[in-house]
């Protein structure tokens, strides 16, 4: 890569015509931007650098681990970011995006370019600053699972005001850790995941959500569902039975923010670089999960 100068400017303020959350629906959001809503005409804005991230995991103590790839876009000081599944992210994913606008990137025919691409937009007219809705909360350095079970305590608080003593949570995306944190505090779960599989304590892992949430008290979704298209479906399923959903965001963490109030209750996002990249410390940023958030009138179990 090549080195750069200082970082571009803090981008101008947001206009008053765009609102922070309650978006309807991805659609809307992205016209939204194409039509310059959040103050900068996507099309004169250009990505700078494009890079993949391949990572396997497996973390200390425990008998099974991971894969992904993460494609990550930098857009001035913000990089925006979508994580695939292995084999899923072309060579051409990378070199298409560099040095292109942001407008053509949102109509590029990779789903996962186009979700790097708002996010890295939306990164960087409305970073995760106390201003646009987030709080933030440092993690502290470690090493992996130390780092990946302190997220996942940030992202189940989020989570179990909402969910009554002893409930059950769907989890769409399977991360043990936070598995792991639902039963510390007291709560069941149901994991589903389009890959299937096992957890680690050897539980049948679901591949169809609308048929493993009956049952449940709550969803509780990775931001790789943004990215796989599965988003949509499953924040209509969620509001169809009453359900909150509280999403932990990798991928989209500037995105998905903006359906809080609109069948979102809450997010805990973690821009680049991610918790597993680096053991030093980080901070993750919370969106709602305060009283009002997320129209939440209580659980349609």
């Amino acid at each position: 890569m090549r080195g750069g100068g200082p970082v571009s400017a803090a981008p101008a303020a947001r206009p008053a015509a765009a609102p922070l959350t309650g978006w309807p629906d991805l659609e809307t959001l992205q016209q939204a931007v194409l039509d310059g809503a959040f103050g900068a005409d996507p099309r004169s804005v250009r990505i700078s650098t494009a890079f993949a991230t391949s990572q396997a995991v497996r973390h200390d103590g425990r008998s099974g681990g991971y894969r992904n790839e993460v494609l990550s876009l930098r857009l001035g000081a913000a990089v925006g970011s979508c994580a695939a599944e292995p084999g899923a992210l072309p060579p051409e994913a990378v070199t298409d995006a560099v040095g292109a606008d942001v407008a053509a990137l949102l109509a590029h025919p990779l789903p996962v370019v186009r979700t790097a691409a708002l996010d890295a937009y939306l990164m960087h007219r409305l970073p995760h600053t106390p201003a646009h809705g987030a709080r933030p909360l440092a993690l502290a350095a470690g090493a992996s699972l130390e780092k990946s079970r302190a997220r996942a305590r940030a992202v189940v608080d989020l989570l179990a005001p909402m969910v009554p003593a002893g409930g059950r949570v769907l989890v769409v995306g399977v991360v043990n850790s936070l598995l792991e944190a639902l039963c510390s505090r007291g709560l069941a779960y149901v994991p589903c995941d389009l890959k299937g599989g096992v957890t680690e304590w050897g539980e049948a892992v679901a591949r169809d959500a609308a048929g493993a949430v009956g049952g449940c008290d709550a969803v509780l979704a990775s931001g790789m569902t943004l990215g796989n298209g599965t988003f949509g479906p499953l924040r209509a399923l969620a509001a169809a039975r009453g359900l909150p959903l509280v999403l932990f965001a990798q991928t989209g963490s500037a995105v998905l923010p903006r359906f809080v109030g609109a069948g979102v209750h809450a997010v805990c996002a973690e821009p680049y670089p991610f918790f597993w990249l680096d053991g030093g410390p980080g901070t993750l940023y919370r969106y709602g999960g305060l009283p009002g958030d997320g129209r939440y009138e209580g659980s349609g179990r």
